[in-house]
């Protein structure tokens, strides 16, 4: 396992991270189940955890928190909020009211008194950088989290959140949790060159681009990985940016076939080979996901086979365009736009 530090923050993570969005309903996971895993991937050197509120309705927390009981210490911790927990419409968002809440929830159902990074799941554009900010700093004074960061944001929010801790003389953000895959490349455009500049680590979620990359999915084979039973559009050949994605896995399968490595193997090794990348978050629902992907946990990938990458997807390409989470609302809203 390789270690690096996280940003600025002088703490030392792997370069795998173990996510535990499956821990429960979502991935049909047990206690046993998550327990096995959590072992297993502290064994194998992994010492960031990183979950969220809304995973599983906070059960994934829950596991989390019975499955590190005991080694909390050599643990770095990180949840995160923001996302809607209920149909009450102020238990979700990034205002201080919900934050302080929400953060309390999250200690309770992970057994501890503080977690070590706390994340904006999303960024909210009905809370002012103000808000939200001097809410996580007086977080952070209390002892309740010892950094925080963002998840998602577009790389013009990013640079706000920046400029807003400085002008009000509050603490910022040292991470960011973006999706980032041989597949989706557009974040090396905008969001990477401004991580680099502000000196953020980052922990990019979804590398094996939720199961295109995990090898189960090839020219003539039925999809039926778990990701598809519940999101099938995204896995439909006969939609054009599928099927480009599923021509680019063919080719990229051919490319680790000849550097000896599995495509888990190449998908993992090409996020981490970024400067700008601190950790990549795996997300395994078995113990064979995660021995799978623990393969690529040394994996260093030879610059003829990044070009070999390049070539097939470009560098800041996003074949699925249309699933990014980071759009700006009033692409999206068309009330926003209009008046």
């Amino acid at each position: 396992m390789q270690y690096r530090t996280l940003g600025r923050t002088g703490v030392q993570v792997s370069s795998l991270a173990l996510g535990a969005m499956n821990f429960g309903a979502i991935g049909r996971t047990t206690q046993d189940e998550a327990t096995a895993i959590v072992d297993a991937a502290i064994e194998a050197g992994i010492n960031l955890i990183d979950t969220a509120d809304m995973y599983s309705g906070g059960g994934s927390e829950e596991m989390v928190g019975k499955a590190i009981a005991g080694r909390r210490d050599d643990i770095v911790l990180a949840t995160k909020a923001t996302m809607p927990m209920g149909d009450e419409r102020n238990h979700r968002g990034s205002s201080r009211r919900w934050l302080v809440k929400a953060l309390d929830d999250s200690l309770r159902r992970l057994g501890v008194d503080h977690v070590d990074l706390y994340q904006i799941h999303r960024w909210d554009p009905s809370t002012s950088d103000e808000e939200t900010l001097s809410a996580l700093t007086d977080l952070q004074r209390a002892g309740k989290i010892r950094y925080f960061g963002s998840s998602t944001f577009p790389a013009y929010r990013i640079v706000q959140a920046q400029w807003a801790a400085r002008e009000h003389r509050l603490s910022r953000y040292v991470t960011e949790q973006p999706s980032y895959s041989i597949l989706q490349r557009g974040i090396e455009s905008h969001v990477l060159p401004v991580t680099e500049e502000y000196g953020l680590g980052v922990l990019v979620w979804s590398p094996l681009a939720s199961g295109w990359l995990s090898g189960a999915i090839r020219e003539g084979r039925e999809i039926a990985t778990h990701r598809s039973t519940f999101m099938p559009q995204r896995f439909d050949t006969a939609i054009p940016s599928n099927r480009a994605r599923l021509d680019a896995v063919e080719r990229l399968a051919g490319v680790a076939d000849e550097a000896g490595l599995t495509v888990i193997q190449l998908a993992l090794g090409f996020v981490t080979a970024h400067p700008a990348v601190t950790s990549a978050i795996i997300g395994p629902r078995t113990l064979d996901h995660l021995h799978s992907q623990l393969a690529a946990a040394d994996t260093v990938l030879s610059a003829d086979v990044l070009d070999a990458i390049d070539a097939i997807v470009a560098p800041g390409t996003d074949l699925a365009a249309h699933e990014k989470f980071d759009t700006p609302p009033a692409l999206l809203d068309p009330s926003l736009r209009r008046r």
